[in-house]
């Protein structure tokens, strides 16, 4: 069976190893890649938004099944168009997409249908949009309403820095098109919790739930990042939690998205926050969240390909997915300076017996040699039966992988440890 892969940071990585795990698959592509997933699949140099080339690729190779991750070419209509050729996928089609691709979509759903999420207002207007921030409660959350590489939000904690986020949007155009529409929403406070989700449009498999590290510094200080550790399970994630989610959030959605005849399968990302109210939605992601998948897929016992096929072909219900009782870990090792100048080129070690624990995100292949190449550079990740051991583990992996100008946090599951002694 010929798979074909779409993406290239350290959350496709950690699909194909799982992937792989399935004697079926003879062969295992990745566009574009990297130099760490190379060792793991052929990667080959076109762009994951390059849809005709992707198209050409997987007819000239009979590709048998695609797996599409990354949000750029799901809004795009990646889904859509290789289904239409005849190329079974896992990622939802691009009106389903929309979810993630639309802030604006999704804020309208949930309060249509009655998921519960933070209070809100869009804008088109710039002049509305500041009169609204005069009033508005601090701290507010400013959002482009399309996709911004994750960079598309702002807490506000003064009302000149909401004026300023909303005249960076809306007036000075800094997302582009993504920022023509915003959304100014009421600020929540509480733990955070990330649950990745399987769904077929009608029966819904949460996986394990997980905690991420957004910000750059210790402490949880700094600027933010696409994240810099993550664990998993989030303790915050009780079985009472879950229940709720499950029954105000999670079936909810998927029902409210087929009702709309936007029917959505694949990977659903719930982005929570635990408020003193019960949980309430903070965003939802289309596809796989990057570096949650780094710990949640390691915990997973079904067969990952057999998942996803269920998933395509509507069978979810008669699929069991099962998960390791376990806990994961994953360290992000950085390039110094990063999330904003840092420098590219510095050559990567890593212990043999270590390959499989580590998840590329940016590197290059260079004369052979693995290469710094972007500021997320790995992934180091750890299982083990409890939280403790599973950081112990990263960390002692992360001590004896060696790149010039590497920087990682060294309090990766603090947070999720104090919470689990409470």
């Amino acid at each position: 069976m010929k798979i074909l892969v779409i993406g290239g940071g350290g959350r496709e990585h950690a699909i194909v190893k799982k992937l792989k795990e399935n004697p079926a698959v003879t062969a295992l592509y990745c566009l574009p890649g990297n130099g760490g997933i190379a060792r793991d699949a052929v990667c080959v140099n076109i762009s994951a938004t390059d849809l005709e080339g992707i198209l050409a690729f997987a007819r000239a190779q009979n590709i048998d099944y695609a797996v599409v991750t990354p949000d750029d070419p799901l809004a795009l209509g990646a889904v859509d168009l290789l289904e239409a050729a005849g190329i079974p996928c896992f990622g939802p089609r691009k009106n389903a997409a929309v979810i993630e691709a639309s802030k604006v979509f999704a804020k309208e759903l949930m309060k249509r249908y009655g998921i519960p999420t933070a209070r809100y207002e869009t804008f088109e207007d710039l002049e509305a949009a500041l009169a609204y921030v005069e009033t508005a409660p601090l701290p507010t959350v400013v959002k482009a309403d399309g996709l911004a590489l994750g960079k598309g939000v702002l807490i506000a904690q003064t009302r000149e820095e909401a004026r300023a986020a909303v005249r960076a949007m809306l007036a000075d155009r800094r997302f582009g098109k993504s920022g023509e529409r915003i959304v100014i929403e009421e600020f929540l406070e509480g733990p955070e919790i990330s649950v990745l989700s399987f769904t077929d449009g009608r029966t819904l498999v949460p996986m394990v739930s997980s905690m991420d590290h957004k910000r750059i510094g210790e402490g949880d200080t700094g600027l933010n990042t696409g994240g810099m550790g993550t664990v998993a399970p989030n303790p915050y994630y009780t079985p009472e939690v879950a229940r709720r989610c499950m029954e105000e959030i999670f079936l909810p959605t998927i029902r409210a998205m087929a009702a709309e005849g936007r029917p959505f399968k694949g990977c659903l990302y719930f982005g929570l926050m635990l408020t003193k109210d019960g949980p309430k939605v903070i965003e939802y992601n289309c596809r796989f969240g990057d570096p949650e998948t780094q710990v949640v897929l390691p915990l997973l016992k079904t067969d990952l390909l057999t998942v996803m096929q269920a998933v395509t072909a509507g069978r979810l219900a008669d699929c069991p997915v099962e998960f390791d009782t376990g806990a994961a870990a994953c360290v992000i090792m950085a390039s110094r300076g990063y999330p904003e100048h840092y420098e590219k080129g510095y050559p990567i070690t890593i212990p043999d017996e270590l390959t499989d624990a580590v998840y590329v995100a940016g590197a290059k292949e260079q004369n052979g040699q693995l290469v710094t190449s972007g500021g997320r550079v790995l992934g180091v990740t750890a299982t083990a039966p409890d939280l403790q051991a599973a950081l112990d583990l990263a960390y002692a992996r992360v001590a004896s992988i060696h790149f010039d100008n590497a920087y990682y946090r060294r309090d990766i599951g603090k947070r999720a440890l104090a919470a689990k002694e409470n």
